[in-house]
């Protein structure tokens, strides 16, 4: 009897067979037992999620422990660095040293990736307004991401690291071997002009070298890697996050010396020429006064 009654609750479910009654019948059953069945299922819900709790507890406490040891390490570093930093301040004043960077910077979001198969740059909202001129170098949190090459009133274009035309002088931290940072619109800019036996190893802090007066010297730029083909190329620091927020660092280049004195400044004059005496130079062991003896006298001097 329960077989048949199941064959005919069956065939009554199918979609073009189902009656009117049945799923009216169906739908108030439904509404009625929801309530029960729902605080039936709460205690066996909460037996499922004993385990996965604890077990997320254990986790979180190793977790803790983890970071708590990390966080006294790095008390540790944050003592050593504010001591160099002190340190690397006095002897600035000693030495009546610029610092390489200025404390002032200029804050912008990247409006736009203006990037193609040949170009790669990035739109700030930022220009002439806000101090922003071209040739200034734009980094993030990370690293060095491009410099400013169109400045507009309230916007400016950044040729970023990995774009074709980009050319950055770097170099090593630890050995300060010199290279050329060429973008060939990579991810991985790569090396050129490091020479026969480069000083370079993987994992290589690279920095900018400021050798060509575009960059300033000492901003962050990545790591040296080597490629599948054995050739130097860098892994960017600035992308390890969405170049979003970004900021520009003014610097001014170094310019050349000038061919004249400038104004106020007094070169000192030539020592003034000897004068010239025609008078022979006396001739050591002879007498001025004393006439030459004839070559036949014979008499020695």
């Amino acid at each position: 009897m329960f077989i048949a009654l199941s064959a005919v609750l069956i065939a009554a479910d199918r979609t073009e067979d189902r009656v009117e009654a049945v799923t009216v019948f169906r739908a108030a059953f439904n509404d009625l037992s929801l309530p029960i069945l729902e605080a039936a299922a709460q205690p066996l819900r909460g037996l499922y999620n004993i385990g996965p709790w604890w077990r997320r507890q254990i986790e979180l406490a190793g977790e803790i422990r983890e970071l708590r040891q990390e966080m006294s390490e790095l008390r540790a570093w944050r003592d050593v660095a504010l001591n160099y930093s002190e340190q690397m301040r006095r002897q600035q004043e000693l030495l009546n040293l610029d610092p390489p960077m200025p404390r002032q910077r200029i804050t912008a979001w990247a409006v736009t990736e203006t990037g193609g198969p040949f170009v790669r740059t990035r739109l700030v909202g930022v220009g002439t307004d806000h101090g922003v001129a071209p040739g200034y170098p734009a980094l993030n949190i990370y690293g060095v991401v491009g410099r400013t090459i169109d400045v507009g009133a309230r916007s400016s274009r950044i040729l970023l690291l990995t774009d074709l035309n980009s050319r950055v002088s770097v170099m090593a931290d630890r050995s300060n071997a010199r290279a050329m940072l060429v973008g060939d619109n990579t991810d991985f800019p790569r090396l050129d002009y490091l020479g026969r036996a480069p000083d370079l190893r993987e994992g290589d802090r690279i920095v900018t070298s400021g050798d060509d007066n575009i960059l300033p010297r000492g901003l962050p730029i990545g790591e040296a890697v080597l490629d599948r083909r054995g050739a130097w190329r860098v892994a960017l620091y600035s992308s390890a996050t969405p170049i979003d927020l970004i900021w520009i660092w003014p610097f001014t280049p170094v310019g050349a010396p000038a061919d004249e004195a400038p104004p106020g400044l007094q070169l000192p004059a030539p020592p003034p020429e000897q004068a010239r005496d025609d008078t022979p130079a006396p001739v050591i062991g002879v007498s001025q006064d004393e006439p030459e003896a004839d070559s036949d006298s014979g008499e020695g001097r």
